[in-house]
């Protein structure tokens, strides 16, 4: 059979020869030991071929053959920031509902956009419908199963690895939501990753346990009056490990202002009953509110940080954003609210960043909602590398976890850990004794793993936790993700780091916190429950108890 001259190939068949072409020399310059600028590759293979469009990442990722995967997949891995964690992040959003607190405050908070009553109808509460997370659960009509297979098979088509998978369920106050549809939500989280079909939660953790795909965590977003004991419970029962409560402000005058619905003691009190039952606490902090002003805006970060009644383990900056259909739109519109100018926005973020302990990690600086949605506001769409420059102009850093990350570090400025070493630092809050335990390179500040210590207060609510018990509410090896099931000696995960912070952590509890027992929160567990005695005895024949904990956690 006579072989086509290029000019007879159909645009499908060209492609296909530029993919097998670009891959041809990834492969050489991989075996060469070269690096090589993949824009430039395909951009110049494209035009040899004569075509006007570049190979999508995604054919050339899966046109790789099984003998380089290995080696050129995580080269070509697009943003591998999403995976520099060492845990692949998958968001969810449940069915739009109206907020809870419109029962008996009569309305909805002044800024906050979408929801059933919105103009943004088909959109969550607090979600115009058109952010990346928002257009991939409409595209799936809110259904959790599809939701969480698409986005999988997303980053598996992106070159991640989702062998640990961290759910963030978003879209409003999930726990105002009936309880039936809360259970037939979660189970379908947990189905999608193990493939099997359950009758209840309990069934469906325990399949989604064995699956390849493991739940390492499930983040739900809510607030402080749906923060408390019955609520907590229900959560653990989820294998929620973390929660982000909206506090958007530690001023009663603007909570009030704003019709937040809850007082800045009921924040307090959720942290409190949060961090006693084993949670991370996320804070949503958005500066920029009605009446307040620079000043105050300093001034209460810097309470929030300082005040052992807050002090949360995560933050998300949410700088306020007029949006067309909410209570603030008006006021800006008749002249009575005024958003920062660009400048003094990026100032006061790299001052709240400069404020932030050690302990605490930033997740985000600014929503994702589109600039052409944003009447007034945040008007640039890199909030955080601005205000890391004004940083670096002023003469301050940034210390916060996610700054330190190994992971983020290796991505950003090409440099590895040399000198590692146990760091320690202890602290009072929401009652409790935390002692923040990380293994770290001082001279460089990489961060490679956390462990996060506390002792309970008395107040405890969780019966299992009362009595002389600490609790690790978070362990964490950072780098990129290594399959549970294999090691890589060029990365961080699986090395050892995790079992040396948790024979510290133990160490620690004993011999200073008086405790009897340890326990630990985890995303394989539906509830606290007692340790088997072949799940973690300490060298010292000291046997932890009160709650299971996944294997892989314990022996990073």
């Amino acid at each position: 059979m006579r072989q086509k001259r290029k000019g007879d190939l159909s645009p499908a068949e060209l492609m296909m020869l530029t993919i097998g072409d670009v891959i041809k020399q990834l492969i050489e310059a991989h075996e060469q030991g070269k690096d090589i600028d993949l824009n430039k590759v395909k951009t110049r293979t494209a035009a040899k071929y004569g075509l006007s469009a570049q190979p999508r990442l995604v054919d050339i990722i899966a046109a790789v053959p099984p003998q380089y995967r290995k080696v050129l997949v995580p080269k070509l891995k697009a943003k591998p920031i999403r995976t520099a964690s060492g845990i692949a992040v998958v968001a969810v959003m449940c069915k739009p509902h109206r907020c809870p607190h419109i029962s008996f405050t009569g309305n909805i908070c002044v800024y906050c956009p979408g929801g059933p009553d919105s103009d943004f109808e088909y959109s969550t509460q607090s979600y115009t419908g058109y952010e990346p997370t928002s257009m991939r659960a409409i595209r799936a009509r809110y259904d959790p199963y599809l939701q969480t297979r698409h986005r999988i098979e997303q980053l598996k088509q992106l070159g991640h690895s989702v062998d640990k998978v961290e759910f963030i369920v978003m879209g409003g106050t999930f726990m105002a939501l009936p309880e039936e549809y809360r259970d037939y939500f979660i189970r379908n989280l947990h189905d999608a990753l193990s493939g099997h079909t359950s009758n209840n939660i309990y069934e469906a953790v325990k399949y989604s346990e064995r699956s390849l795909t493991k739940c390492i965590g499930i983040t739900i977003e809510t607030r402080p009056d749906y923060c408390m004991k019955r609520h907590l419970g229900d959560m653990l029962t989820y294998g929620c490990t973390r929660l982000e409560i909206g506090v958007q402000s530690v001023y009663e005058d603007v909570a009030r202002d704003t019709n937040r619905g809850h007082t800045v003691k009921a924040v307090c009190e959720s942290f409190h009953l949060a961090k006693d039952s084993g949670f991370k606490v996320v804070a949503h902090m958005m500066p920029d509110l009605p009446n307040v002003g620079l000043e105050r805006d300093i001034e209460q970060f810097t309470e929030f940080f300082e005040n052992p009644a807050f002090r949360p383990d995560g933050l998300k900056l949410y700088p306020t954003l007029v949006i067309r259909g909410t209570g603030l739109y008006e006021l800006w519109k008749s002249g009575r609210y005024k958003s920062y100018s660009p400048s003094d926005l990026i100032e006061l973020v790299a001052r709240i960043l400069a404020l932030v302990p050690p302990w605490t990690r930033v997740y985000r600086v600014q929503r994702d909602i589109p600039m052409p949605l944003v009447s007034s506001g945040v008007e640039h769409g890199n909030l955080r590398e601005l205000a890391f420059a004004r940083m670096k102009d002023l003469g301050i850093q940034c210390r916060d976890v996610r700054t330190r990350e190994v992971g983020i570090q290796e991505i950003h400025h090409k440099v590895r850990p040399y000198q590692v070493e146990l760091v320690r630092r202890d602290y009072v809050a929401n009652g409790g004794w935390e002692t923040f335990l990380s293994y770290e390179d001082p001279d460089q500040d990489i961060l490679i793993g956390l462990l996060r210590l506390r002792k309970c207060s008395e107040e405890t609510f969780r019966f299992e936790l009362v009595g002389g018990v600490s609790i690790v509410r978070e362990l964490h090896v950072y780098g990129s993700v290594v399959p549970v099931s294999s090691r890589d000696p060029t990365k961080f995960q699986h090395q050892g780091f995790g079992m040396l912070l948790m024979e510290e952590a133990e160490r620690i509890a004993r011999e200073e916190h008086g405790s009897g027992k340890i326990a630990v929160i985890s995303g394989a567990v539906l509830t606290l429950r007692p340790v088997t005695q072949s799940a973690y005895v300490s060298p010292g024949g000291w046997q932890t108890s009160a709650v299971k904990c996944n294997c892989l956690l314990l022996a990073d």
